[in-house]
């Protein structure tokens, strides 16, 4: 059977996890997203809009200059986000709206989505956290203005611990943050999905910080206690405006190769091949070596900390929540093209 470029989701769930996106060389130069993938989002959004009725249609539908296209959050816990959620779905709507979904991510990118929202269930029956109706269906489509070949327009996928926005300009793709992928527990501990890790980025952070010399530990040193969270949350995206931390240029081989790793899992392992090749050739301009790695808090197993690594282009934050080891919020920023602005405006 031919693989599908763009599979459904039913075809990505068949074809398993599959392997990471490999990245011998991370910076490499590749192709620019083909159109088809945008016009792919136009059929793919439009084909599940047209099976809503009214009542569902005014709460998946946002005009595009509305301040909700702006109102990512994936601090939900067991609220009910904005947007139509797949638990108000039917089974083919649910369908629709998760093939939207795969559309953007890579094999590996949704089967990570579909643990997080996994975890959900994991949450309320194996550790009683949040309320008695938490579900693996909390989780939202929203779209934003009319998806089209000439006008932007967008959609977001949302939920506790995910969310991807997505801006488009006609069937271009402009913007495909913020973007969060987070997790709790990251490592399952008991039930019938132990042993299950959902996001690989703790231990290569530790890892990389413990491997680092006394200077550039210091210099890698934010702050001797972790923040205990992100820091640009929704509205405050623009916080952190100078790069600090050690830079890349001043790392060992090894060391340097696992900041490039880490660059990968955040920015472009969960994207599809266009989409993934397109980030990697924008990353692959910037001077490498003044990308910044920096960490807070301790390194210790049950200790909360954070790091955080900073381009010319990107942000990328982690932090495990305090007292809450296996709580790991993370994010990334575009920052030229956070919500396509560098297209808009």
């Amino acid at each position: 059977m031919a693989k599908l470029l763009y599979p459904t989701r039913r075809a990505v769930l068949a074809q398993g996890s599959g392997a990471a996106l490999a990245l011998s060389a991370p910076f490499a130069a590749a192709t620019s997203v083909t159109p088809s993938l945008g016009q792919l989002l136009i059929d793919r959004v439009t084909a599940w809009l047209d099976m809503l009725d009214g009542p569902q249609r005014d709460r998946a539908v946002f005009d595009f200059g509305s301040r909700q296209r702006r109102r990512w959050n994936y601090m939900w816990g067991s609220a009910v986000p904005s947007g139509l959620t797949l638990e108000d779905m039917t089974d083919p709507q649910k369908d629709a709206a998760r093939d939207v979904l795969s559309t953007m991510l890579s094999t590996d990118g949704f089967q990570t989505a579909e643990n997080i929202m996994l975890q959900q269930d994991i949450m309320r029956d194996e550790w009683g956290k949040g309320s008695p109706d938490r579900n693996r269906e909390r989780f939202s489509l929203s779209v934003f203005g009319t998806p089209s070949p000439t006008e932007a327009w967008g959609w977001r996928w949302e939920g506790h611990h995910l969310t991807i926005t997505v801006t488009l300009l006609g069937d271009q793709i402009i913007s495909q943050t913020p973007k969060a992928f987070s997790s709790e527990p990251n490592t399952v501990p008991s039930g019938p999905h132990k042993g299950l890790v959902v996001l690989e980025n703790e231990a290569l952070g530790r890892a990389l910080f413990a491997d680092l010399g006394p200077a550039n530990r210091q210099a890698a040193l934010l702050n001797d206690s972790s923040y205990g969270n992100i820091l640009t949350k929704p509205g405050r995206e623009d916080r952190i405006k100078t790069r600090e931390g050690v830079a890349l240029g001043d790392l060992s081989t090894s060391q340097a190769d696992a900041v490039r790793r880490l660059i990968a899992i955040y920015t472009s392992d969960y994207l599809t091949g266009p989409l993934a090749d397109a980030q990697i050739a924008r990353i692959s301009l910037e001077d490498e070596a003044a990308i910044r790695f920096g960490w807070a808090g301790p390194n210790q197993d049950d200790e909360s900390f954070y790091y955080r690594i900073h381009g010319e282009t990107f942000l990328i934050e982690f932090a495990t929540l305090f007292n809450q080891p296996q709580h790991h919020h993370t994010i990334v920023h575009d920052l030229q093209q956070n919500f396509g602005d560098h297209r808009l405006s």
